[in-house]
């Protein structure tokens, strides 16, 4: 059986906003309310396998999500990241960014953000 990918069959209602390359969904299971992905149109596996054009259009994209969420959420702050690859947490091989809004008192102890990804890597001197 052949697995599609959800972000190629996407449905037009399931899209927040888009433009000519790539379009704007709410995460299907998110680590804050209000967790956005922005996903080219076009099918590719990494960050590295756009083309400007598409890396362009994304980042207009995260700036738009950035005053949806700051309309709607008004958040204290943003984790903007990829996942390139299994082994850095990728699960759908098809590019996308996550725009995850962030909430004071959401975390006990926040500083070093993505850094955490690795226990005690977030831990550096200030």
């Amino acid at each position: 059986m052949t697995r599609t990918c959800p972000f190629c069959d996407v449905q037009s209602g399931e899209i927040l906003f888009k433009n000519e390359l790539a379009m704007v969904l709410i995460d299907q299971y998110p680590v804050a309310r209000g967790h956005l992905l922005v996903v080219p149109k076009r099918h590719f596996g990494s960050y590295f396998d756009a083309i400007e054009a598409e890396i362009a259009a994304i980042h207009r994209l995260i700036l738009k999500s950035r005053e949806y969420l700051e309309n709607r959420f008004n958040p204290k702050g943003y984790n903007i990241g990829v996942n390139v690859g299994r082994i850095a947490g990728q699960s759908i091989f098809h590019m996308h960014v996550h725009v995850i809004p962030r909430y004071e008192g959401d975390h006990p102890h926040p500083r070093g953000g993505v850094r955490n990804i690795i226990p005690r890597m977030g831990d550096y001197p200030a």
